[in-house]
């Protein structure tokens, strides 16, 4: 009897507490401020659990599954054959977009284009360019008449924050595993792709790469986004932190704690220099998480 209202007043208390952050968001979030912890039991500093696994796509060139929490991205890369910019003969060309379908967010309606997608779609393009992790002559076969396009599409699957994050490192973990193809010029001098369709087709001269090869990638970069809030610094926020806390500055440093990029989109909290300083800190943290994560990802494929 005395268990049986023990449970029942449990029950009572955690329906108050359920209500109160429904209502009160805010003042929920803030009374755990006051003693330094999440309502998820992480310190302010902290991110989430991280995994990261590579070749989630078997018909991709390239591709991973990362996962930030609950915040969930599948990047796989495809490649195509294409003509360079009179620009750029010697270079090739990447192409990404990043995808939001209703199943990721309830905020997300069917048919309607997320606002959030073209914004990331963007900021995931302009970092991965800048950052120098790709040497695009890498992607060249004939100088000003052929060259690789890497078309690299990121969806996500659940949306609970922090999303550049992830699908940045979905991305840098998809470009970790990609193969090249093996490509060689067939009867008509046009280069073709090696592949089990035209295994029998006769090619002019031999495979311009014997096999598949990976590409080089030069101090990788990771990402880590904060939410500033009065006082406090929040690394790896929720959703519904997001929602309620509005100042964000994401940080992505390379592989060496160099700055790539520092992105903060409004929010009316400034950005003074101890605030950058310690959101760097935090990502100095983070990138060493990171490497580790994507090392071990690499080394588990290895193996299988």
């Amino acid at each position: 009897m005395v268990e049986s209202a023990k449970g029942a007043s449990d029950l009572a208390s955690e329906m108050e507490v359920d209500a109160f952050r429904r209502l009160f968001p805010l003042r929920f979030h803030e009374r755990h401020l006051l003693e330094s912890v999440r309502p998820d039991a992480r310190p302010l500093g902290k991110a989430r659990e991280t995994s990261l696994a590579l070749g989630a796509v078997a018909s991709a060139d390239g591709s991973a599954l990362a996962k930030i929490g609950c915040t969930t991205m599948l990047a796989a890369i495809k490649m195509e054959v294409m003509t360079p910019a009179k620009e750029t003969p010697d270079e090739g060309c990447i192409a990404i977009d990043f995808h939001m379908p209703a199943i990721c967010s309830p905020i997300v309606r069917p048919g309607r284009p997320a606002e959030a997608a073209p914004v990331v779609s963007k900021q995931l393009s302009d970092t991965i360019i800048s950052s120098g992790m790709l040497d695009l002559k890498e992607l060249s076969l004939v100088s000003g008449k052929a060259a690789w396009m890497a078309y690299l599409d990121i969806y996500c699957l659940d949306a609970d924050g922090a999303l550049f994050d992830a699908a940045f490192l979905a991305a840098v973990a998809a470009f970790s595993h990609l193969q090249i193809p093996v490509v060689s010029l067939n009867e008509e001098g046009r280069i073709v792709v090696f592949s089990k369709q035209n295994e029998g087709e006769k090619l002019k001269n031999k495979p311009v790469n014997e096999e598949k090869r990976k590409l080089k990638l030069r101090s990788i970069p990771f990402g880590l986004t904060c939410i500033i809030h009065k006082n406090y610094i929040l690394a790896d926020p929720i959703a519904e932190e997001e929602s309620i806390m509005e100042t964000l500055i994401t940080i992505v440093l390379d592989s060496s704690y160099q700055l790539v990029s520092l992105y903060k989109p409004g929010g009316p909290v400034l950005a003074y220099d101890s605030i950058i300083q310690d959101c760097i800190a935090l990502s100095r943290q983070r990138v060493g998480e990171l490497q580790t994560i994507l090392n071990e990802a690499i080394s588990d494929m290895e193996v299988d």
